[in-house]
């Protein structure tokens, strides 16, 4: 049993991967030995969390020094007293960065065992305890109020209900039962809280389950950047063409002091009612959410638009950002992933329908920001380079804040265009492991650079509209 391993994909995936960070381009100006390198190291980071917590401070309800005192506060009591630091993002003001300690080596294993799927293994490894739902199998004798270790089975082989695995499994630390094997098993409905309360975590990382919630949104440091770059005013309209959860949405409303109209599109309509729910949590009055696909969202006849629901006539938008759905190959952690080809490369046309709509209901002057959580040059790079082909009327702009890398070559884009866009790249980062002795001896400057670097994979393009079409 591997503790810590490289994500494990299917043979097919990892060669399209590897193609496309070993391409022709890439190979001549890093050299083969050092593309494979650099392959090499974001396969092993993609199974490992990030090495910072990220939240992002509702500043429509409170200033940041307040709730950061407010965290501070609620992270002394999660840790026995045990003193983290808490660190404001130099160049997002409204960004609170944690470190997450970890790999911890001295977590020892316990008898008892209960087994979690990979989605919930995946939340584990960020601070979340395990929720009943979530757990697969549990040894036999298992009681409330036991000791026990928790285990991802990553490749989704535990049988439901079993009383030992013996498969691939990961060991993510130590939690305390709060319900009996049988419990857990009984299939009542209600059953739906806490199930293994984690205190022995290998990644140390804080619990933010009800914690702040009308102050604090849980949110990747990429995901808090993409907000800044479409660098929303007071007064104007903007979309968010695929908005659910809403963390950038509701984020782009207090960017905007709540006043102005943000609208956010989602075809799923319980993703809908999420967004809806955070924007009335973080006290926001700006968000209409509608379930509509983005797809659909441009009015093809000219009939004025009398409702405000879409869809919306051409040129209706100051601002619009197209997060668009996406293979998800950056996310972090992700131990291992079962997708086939096909459904790896299947969102490049979805990508491009989405983004032509987004063009055609931006106005003149206004300003798109394209964004995915996905590492491939397909929907990245590509998408870009076919863009600007494609739509001689939207420009390449330099973006601001520019926290992550320049983009990645093997789309054919110049060296100025490469520099005009954000890659987020953990394989640029060794693997290593951090303590509290590590945090007391670390310069800030060196924790907002490892922040910077060790987080999810991610990509952002920023276009301006020069004319109308």
């Amino acid at each position: 049993m591997s503790v810590f391993p490289k994500i494990s994909l299917r043979l097919e995936v990892e060669n399209y991967l590897k193609a496309g960070f070993m391409n022709e381009e890439v190979v001549s100006a890093l050299g083969k030995e050092e593309a494979e390198r650099k392959f090499e190291t974001l396969l092993h980071k993609l199974s490992h969390p990030p090495s910072f917590t990220t939240v992002r401070v509702n500043t429509h309800l409170a200033s940041v020094q307040h709730v950061k005192n407010l965290l501070f506060d609620e992270l002394q009591k999660q840790f026995n007293g045990l003193s983290f630091p808490i660190l404001q993002h130099p160049d997002l003001q409204d960004v609170l960065l944690i470190p997450v300690i970890g790999p911890r080596k001295n977590v020892k294993q316990q008898p008892c065992e209960v087994i979690v799927g990979a989605q919930c293994g995946n939340a584990v490894s960020r601070g979340a305890h395990v929720y009943v739902p979530g757990i697969v199998s549990a040894s036999k004798f298992m009681k409330g109020g036991d000791v026990v270790s928790v285990y991802s089975d990553i490749k989704g082989k535990c049988k439901k209900g079993a009383k030992e695995f013996d498969g691939t499994k990961i060991f993510l630390g130590n939690g305390i039962s709060e319900l009996s094997r049988k419990e857990i098993f009984s299939r009542l409905p209600e059953l739906k809280g806490i199930g293994v309360r984690m205190t022995d975590p290998v990644y140390l990382s804080p619990s933010f389950d009800n914690v702040l919630p009308s102050y604090l949104f849980l949110q990747n440091l990429p995901s808090a950047v993409v907000s800044h770059v479409l660098d929303p005013q007071p007064g104007e309209k903007i979309l968010d063409l695929c908005a659910a959860p809403g963390g950038k949405t509701t984020h782009i409303a207090a960017l905007m002091h709540d006043q102005g109209e943000v609208i956010a599109l989602d075809k799923i309509s319980n993703k809908v009612e999420k967004i809806k729910q955070n924007a009335l949590l973080l006290g926001l009055n700006s968000i209409r959410a509608f379930c509509f696909d983005g797809t659909k969202a441009l009015k093809l006849d000219m009939v004025k638009d009398t409702d405000g629901e879409p869809p919306f006539l051409p040129e209706s938008f100051d601002r619009i950002l197209l997060d668009a759905p996406c293979s998800g190959m950056g996310q972090r952690p992700n131990m291992a992933c079962t997708w086939t080809l096909k459904e790896v490369t299947s969102y490049q046309p979805l990508q491009r329908k989405l983004f032509t709509v987004a063009a055609e209901l931006l106005k003149p002057g206004g300003v798109l920001v394209y964004s995915t959580c996905t590492v491939t040059l397909a929907e990245n790079e590509e998408q870009v380079a076919w863009a600007l082909e494609t739509f001689p009327h939207l420009q390449l702009q330099h973006q601001d804040p520019q926290v992550g890398g320049e983009g990645m070559l093997g789309a054919g884009l110049s060296s100025e265009q490469l520099k005009r866009l954000q890659r987020f790249d953990p394989c640029v980062v060794p693997s290593q492991d951090s303590d509290t002795g590590s945090l007391r001896d670390a310069r800030i400057e060196d924790m907002i650079w490892l922040a910077n670097k060790d987080c999810i994979g991610f990509f952002i393009a920023k276009f301006v509209k020069c004319k109308s079409t």
